[in-house]
């Protein structure tokens, strides 16, 4: 039976990638779930799996640094958002690397190397380690200054649980209260972390640490419940890929 450990902080997307993974893999087992670096150190000193699926940006300690301390123990997937992680990634020898969100086709092909790849020994990944190490993510977005009657705000992107157009201003709605600006949602795609933001239709952008559940519309497209609001967000068919096997 081959193992893996899958390390990922959102629980979203731990979960999609363990379900896609079974689809693809069924012989797989996933013997650990993690939600950090530290964490995923701790379950292969315990499980001493044949591979890893590590998102590069955990807290505690990155996928990164938990690649630099396997020295050769097991096979690692590298899960990322950006392609300049993953491009640095397959370029100088991991195993392979899968763009989030991860595609049921592009998986197909990595579930194909790795088989390839066992029984065969694992690549030190000291270089990709430095390469990775020297690649700079993006400066993503912290927080937004939006317009609440004659004030100002200053409000934590983690706080928002939604943006969404609005003639000429984009909303911005959080758990409790709603406030405006004029970032367009064009721009904001640009500059949020879509780690952390899903575009689910062309006027709107979801927190995924804010989708309670996920169900389906009388037209049979997705749609989204929030936690601690009362209105749903459809999910447009251009977007509804993102949700299509959950």
């Amino acid at each position: 039976m081959t193992t893996a450990i899958i390390a990922e902080d959102e629980p979203l997307m731990r979960a999609q990638l363990k379900r896609k993974l079974a689809e693809a893999w069924p012989e797989l087992e996933v013997v650990a779930e993690a939600e950090n670096g530290a964490l995923a150190l701790e379950a292969l000193e315990r499980e001493d799996p044949d591979l890893m699926f590590l998102d590069i940006q955990m807290p505690v300690m990155t996928g990164i640094e938990v690649a630099r301390r396997l020295a050769g123990r097991c096979h690692v997937v590298f899960v990322t958002a950006y392609d300049e992680y993953a491009v640095a990634a397959f370029e100088q020898g991991a195993v392979d690397y899968l763009l989030k969100p991860v595609e049921a086709d592009r998986l197909a092909i990595t579930v194909e190397r790795l088989k390839g790849h066992l029984g065969k020994p694992a690549p030190d990944l000291g270089q990709i380690v430095d390469q990775l190490t020297q690649t700079a993510a993006p400066t993503k977005l912290r927080w937004v200054k939006a317009s609440i009657g004659a004030n100002i705000r200053l409000i934590s992107v983690q706080e928002i649980a939604y943006f969404q157009s609005d003639e000429k201003y984009t909303r911005v709605v959080t758990a409790d209260s709603e406030a405006l600006i004029r970032k367009p949602i064009k721009e904001l795609v640009d500059e949020l972390d879509p780690e952390l933001f899903w575009q689910i239709h062309r006027s709107t952008l979801v927190n995924v640490n804010f989708i309670a559940t996920i169900g389906r519309d009388f037209r049979g497209q997705p749609e989204i419940q929030l936690r601690n609001r009362d209105e749903k967000l459809t999910v447009s068919r251009p977007f509804a890929h993102l949700f299509k096997q959950m």
